[in-house]
């Protein structure tokens, strides 16, 4: 493939941490700390595979057919995960984005998502990643242009790294109470939220992630003393990478073992996405974020190392 896949590349750098972000989508392409990768990212000649380091807008996770009805109009979206036959990720992961600000340790990039068949609202993205001593902190604020009500959810989609080997060398944290069951098909809500307790999905206290396969969405986060939930990632040695987030904006974390046939992908990084809302909320309707004319909306989130 070619240079120009993802377009301009950002290079950041402060306090010991390095990254690269590309025009397509505002994607975290590299994160590094100290020359320690804290992501699975990619090749600055190769198209962003598996949404690795995507934002994810206007909506995270998927919507069941593509089909939703928002104010007593429904809608059809382009079906983009075929196999489900779901819309996923929304509109904007391979979108141009437009350079706002830049500095050595910082960059700020907009891009206007205009009415189209499926999403007839118009939104002004705008993301912020900036680098400091407690890691990249990144930054989505969606406002709302058109003069009608917008639905509206976001996420990161990081692949987290804690070092050499695969997913199952690693130990996880994840201050998370209960889980959304999904049927084994096609990943969609049951409608059922379960508890963590007495499953392998249950990381409250860290351990080694081993064989267990995960693809689900969990709530019931449990904040810090400064009110942020952390997920981390270590390896054997100790070292690893921490993300966190505000759960009062973010009240969903979408975790992923990223099992995969290809070998280069199959377990190579957890990818870690703190949700606005759970799968298929433009359905459901559950924490769907409703925009209101001339409204914003924003949420952050940070990687570091840990």
């Amino acid at each position: 493939m070619g240079k120009d896949y993802t377009g301009t590349q950002y290079e950041l750098a402060g306090d010991g941490y390095t990254a690269v972000v590309t025009e397509a989508g505002a994607a975290l392409r590299r994160l590094r700390h100290e020359g320690r990768d804290l992501v699975a990212g990619f090749e600055a000649t190769e198209m962003m595979p598996l949404y690795r380091g995507a934002i994810l807008a206007p909506w995270p996770n998927r919507i069941a057919d593509g089909r939703y009805t928002f104010h007593g109009r429904t809608h059809q979206l382009p079906v983009n995960e075929v196999d489900r036959a779901t819309a996923i990720h929304g509109l904007v992961a391979f979108a141009p984005f437009g350079l706002v600000d830049r500095g050595g340790d910082h960059v700020v990039l907009a891009y206007r998502l205009f009415a189209s068949p499926g999403y007839p609202f118009t939104l002004l993205i705008t993301v912020e990643h900036r680098l400091g001593p407690g890691g990249l902190t990144t930054k989505v604020t969606a406002t709302n242009e058109v003069d009608e009500p917008a639905p509206y959810g976001v996420a990161p989609h990081p692949y987290l790294t804690a070092g050499p080997g695969r997913v199952d060398d690693w130990e996880l944290e994840l201050p998370a109470e209960r889980y959304l069951e999904v049927t084994p098909d096609r990943l969609l809500p049951t409608g059922s939220v379960l508890p963590v307790e007495g499953t392998g999905y249950d990381f409250r206290a860290p351990r080694r992630v081993g064989g267990v396969r995960i693809d689900l969405a969990y709530t019931g986060l449990r904040p810090g003393e400064d009110g942020l939930a952390r997920a981390r990632v270590r390896a054997a040695e100790g070292r690893g990478v921490e993300l966190r987030w505000d759960p009062a904006v973010l009240p969903w974390v979408q975790v992923h073992t990223a099992d995969r046939p290809e070998p280069r992908f199959d377990r190579a990084g957890l990818a870690v996405e703190p949700m606005t809302c759970p799968p298929d909320a433009f359905n459901s309707g559950t924490d769907l974020v409703v925009l209101e004319p001339g409204a914003a909306h924003a949420a952050s989130w940070t990687i570091g190392a840990c």
